[in-house]
């Protein structure tokens, strides 16, 4: 079968294609290759959607998936090694292969994790990688952020307005972070800093109860008690298998405009993956609106 448009990734950017798709009455397979909901499914709680009451991101994210399967899109679970250029265009799996008249591409990013003791068990429960997204959590309470670039300060700085006291554990003397933000996060009588360490492990006692750092000059260890810890350490984006097939920038995010269209024509970009400022589960779901209605666009010009 060749599908009007065929979607790699299953989490919010690509559910929300595949459903512009199917309304528009379009033949759409999504293409994920662990589970739907990406990101946002590892969140315990999301509160910042608009319209949305208070759910976790797993029933956001099942919701989404039901409204496509209610609708007709088809969800394969396989890992997506290439896309052929074509007419139609070929995607590649570890299964096979499934042909679209133009493809999607919604495979979002990881988090770079710190690889440490106890957090794993924690994500989700504790352990937070978007301070925006979480924050509001943590109102007159203690967090830690872990980080040395400007997202980590930033985030130490707007956790500084919501939590009782912030930690920014940093395994450097000096950060990486313009000099003006590192001006004002040293402004903020509620942020300790704690440089040159490092985590050695999260504590998990039937809940999240803090961490202990290291520091990497004397070796000495220290306790941490907290309510939260916010991971800023970095984001790796999906798209080592479209190296040479499709434009990335220098930190390997998909060039695209705000139209969601890629340097090939008939292949659309949508959420974390395409190289923008902001990475929120509202940009990502408007991303995927935006690339499926070009699809459409595209696929009745065509």
């Amino acid at each position: 079968m060749i599908y009007d448009i065929v979607i790699i990734g299953g989490g919010p950017a690509g559910l929300t294609a595949a459903l512009y798709a199917l309304r528009a009455e379009k033949t759409v397979l999504v293409i994920e290759k662990m589970g739907l909901g990406g990101q946002i499914a590892l969140s315990e709680h999301v509160e910042n959607f608009p319209g949305t009451p208070k759910m976790s991101g797993m029933e956001f994210a099942s919701n989404l998936a039901s409204q496509v399967e209610t609708l007709g899109g088809e969800i394969e679970y396989e890992t997506v090694l290439e896309i052929k250029d074509g007419n139609p265009k070929t995607v590649v799996t570890d299964f096979g292969e499934h042909q679209g008249k133009c493809v999607i591409i919604a495979t979002g990013v990881t988090n770079r994790r710190l690889g440490i003791e106890g957090e794993d068990g924690l994500i989700g429960r504790g352990i937070s990688f978007c301070a925006v997204c979480d924050g509001s959590f943590y109102k007159n309470k203690v967090v830690a952020v872990i980080g040395g670039g400007n997202t980590a300060v930033e985030d130490a700085i707007y956790l500084s307005n919501i939590a009782e006291k912030v930690y920014l554990v940093h395994r450097r003397l000096e950060f990486r972070a313009e000099s003006r933000l590192v001006r004002e996060l040293e402004g903020k009588e509620n942020v300790e800093l704690v440089l040159e360490s490092v985590p050695k492990k999260f504590v998990d006692d039937g809940g999240f109860k803090g961490m202990e750092v290291v520091n990497v000059k004397t070796e000495e260890s220290r306790f941490l008690e907290l309510d939260g810890a916010f991971v800023a350490v970095g984001q790796i984006p999906q798209s080592d298998i479209f190296k040479g097939f499709i434009s990335l920038d220098e930190s390997g995010y998909i060039a695209s405009g705000e139209d969601c269209r890629t340097n090939v024509e008939g292949v659309f970009v949508a959420g974390d993956c395409r190289n923008k400022t902001v990475r929120q589960l509202t940009t990502a779901v408007g991303d995927g609106s935006v690339a499926a209605l070009a699809a459409c666009d595209y696929l009745m010009n065509k």
